[in-house]
This record gives structure tokens, C-alpha cells and sequence, in this order.
């Protein structure tokens, strides 16, 4: 058979060709599908103008993190409730030293992060980091990296894993702490688990050392507490809403609780003190020591179950 021959025949398909297109189909398809459910992050503006980070997951729970700060201010199940707390008077901006320094610069996506060891799996997260910069250095004299990873869980809980780095040639010391706020029914009808018998540093008197001999810690005045040497699982028993908050931690041995009750705050309006409890993870009593390249690591994780809960076989729901 000569060329001209072969190339003026009209081809046929055989059974093989057919089972290859049928497998090509199959592939694009899959390739469609993975792409819709693992859509990106979408960037947007909220409060001042300023950048944020809208992160769902495949059922529509969903977190939003500012570039400004690195701080999650939305935590939604899939019914759109929020699980944070957002004051009415809420507006990302103003001095706050007690509270550290990095809370106040622009924080950049992390587009190609170490890998993370033992980290929760998750359906939906974005990596920001942070690096200190020569303005950093006047108040703080020593080179750092951080690395935040805010991630959902597949049961719809919420995983904060921060990473700092010592880019420094001489070591450090320092404290840290996040400042989650906690949408309640009403902070008189909370109830505070897990830090019974354990001492505290009373904000209120001047930090005098107490003993907390009660079983669980309940509202009706301003509260601001620094617990020592606390669990890795604290709970918030909400009676009202008949569902409870576990709060488990990492390397962060201590918890601050804190609610303001009727005090004025700047940034809470006259109400709000009513729908929100502050249970904080911090690392303060003893500092986090930092040779040159060493890291170190802390992870925060909140979940929603049923209350009455807490055997390992119920289910976070969000």
C-alpha cells in the first residue's frame, strides 16, 4: 500500500482508540471537578479599605483573615453563623502595645511554605507570613519570620498554627498570645470548664495569685484572669444555645479569660460585652527562648459540639 494511498483512506476508530478517549473524557472531567472544589480564596476589601481573605470550604463554612494584622475576624458554619465575636464598634486600627506589635503590620500571603509536620488535615487554608523589617527592629531589636497557617478542618473546626522563626545571629526571648472572641447566647448563661484548681493571676487586683478552687468559672461581673499551667482543652458551655466550644492548644501553656462586663471599652459598644467570652491561649508566665535558626511552633484549634459532649466519639459541628 503506498503513501498516497494510506493518506487518502478516512481512518477508523478501534475499540482501543475508543477506550482511550472514554479514559482522556474521564481524566477531564475529574480535572474539572477537583478545580471547582478546591476553588481559590477569593481576595476582597472589608473594614477601612482594608485587604481581606475569604477561605470556603466544599459545604460553605468559611473564615475571613485580614492582611492587616493576620486576624481572623469570621468563623462561619454552613448555615452563615458566625462563631466569632465582632464588636459593633469594631474598627482594625488603633494602638494596642499590650497586645504586640505584629497585630499592626501588613502581613503577605505565603505562596510556597515549608511543609508542616503533624498538622491537622484541613479541606480549606491559606498560609500568610510576616517578616521583621528595619521599622520592626527599632522597637524590637531582633530578626524573626512568621508563619501563620489558618486552616478548616474537615468537621468544620477552625486550626491556627503559627511558626516563628529565629533569622537572628543571637537569641531571643518573647511571649505570645491570640485573642480569639467567642460569640455566646448571653455571658450569663456560660459556663467556663476546665481550669478548676489552677492558679491564676487576677488582672483586676494588681495580678495577685489566687487558687481557682471552683468547678467552673461563671459571669456576673468583669473578669480578666491569667491561668498558669493550664490543659490543652478548655471548654465554654453555652446553656442557652445547648452547644459547647472545645478550645484545645499546643504549645501555649497558659489562658487568659476575660469579659468586660459593663465596663466602657473603646472598641465594644454598650451591649456587646453580653454576647462574647475571650478565652485566650497565651504563652506569658515563661517565655518562648529562640537560639539563631531554631522554631518554634503553637496550634489552636476550635470546634462546636452538642453540649454534654466531650467524649472523643462526638462529632464537631460548626
Amino acid at each position: 500500500m503506498g503513501v498516497s494511498e494510506q493518506c487518502g483512506r478516512r481512518p477508523r476508530f478501534t475499540m482501543g482508540n475508543k477506550a482511550n478517549l472514554i479514559f482522556l473524557w474521564a481524566m477531564l472531567v475529574s480535572v474539572v471537578v477537583m478545580a471547582t472544589r478546591h476553588r481559590p480564596f477569593q481576595r476582597t476589601k472589608g473594614i477601612n479599605g482594608l485587604e481581606k481573605i475569604i477561605v470556603r470550604d466544599p459545604r460553605g463554612r468559611s473564615f475571613e483573615v485580614y492582611l492587616y494584622g493576620g486576624q481572623v475576624t469570621s468563623w462561619k458554619n454552613e448555615k452563615g453563623e458566625d462563631l466569632l465575636f465582632m464588636s459593633t464598634k469594631y474598627a482594625n486600627t488603633g494602638p494596642l502595645p499590650s497586645h504586640g506589635f505584629v497585630r499592626q503590620r501588613f502581613w503577605k500571603i505565603d505562596a510556597n511554605p515549608p511543609p508542616l509536620s503533624s498538622h491537622p488535615s484541613s479541606t480549606a487554608h491559606i498560609d500568610l507570613i510576616l517578616k521583621s523589617s528595619k521599622a520592626d527592629l527599632k522597637i524590637w531589636p531582633h530578626k524573626f519570620v512568621y508563619r501563620l497557617r489558618v486552616a478548616l478542618g474537615h468537621g468544620g473546626d477552625l486550626t491556627l498554627t503559627s511558626r516563628i522563626r529565629n533569622s537572628d545571629v543571637k537569641l531571643f526571648n518573647f511571649t505570645f498570645g491570640l485573642h480569639p472572641y467567642f460569640s455566646v447566647s448571653d455571658i450569663s448563661q456560660i459556663q467556663v470548664e476546665g481550669l478548676q484548681n489552677l492558679d491564676y493571676l487576677d488582672q483586676l487586683k494588681n495580678r495577685t495569685r489566687f487558687t481557682d478552687h471552683g468547678k467552673f468559672i461563671t459571669f456576673n461581673s468583669q473578669l480578666a484572669r491569667l491561668y498558669l499551667k493550664t490543659p490543652n482543652k478548655i471548654r465554654i458551655v453555652d446553656h442557652k444555645k445547648k452547644k459547647t466550644i472545645v478550645v484545645r492548644k499546643e504549645g501555649q501553656a497558659d489562658a487568659v479569660v476575660w469579659n468586660s462586663w459593663d465596663k466602657k471599652v473603646v472598641d465594644l459598644g454598650v451591649e456587646d460585652y453580653r454576647r462574647f467570652v475571650a478565652v485566650e491561649p497565651v504563652e506569658v508566665e515563661k517565655p518562648i527562648i529562640l537560639k539563631p535558626g531554631q522554631e518554634w511552633k503553637a496550634i489552636f484549634q476550635v470546634s462546636v459540639v452538642p453540649s454534654g459532649c466531650s467524649r472523643k466519639s462526638c462529632i464537631p459541628h460548626t
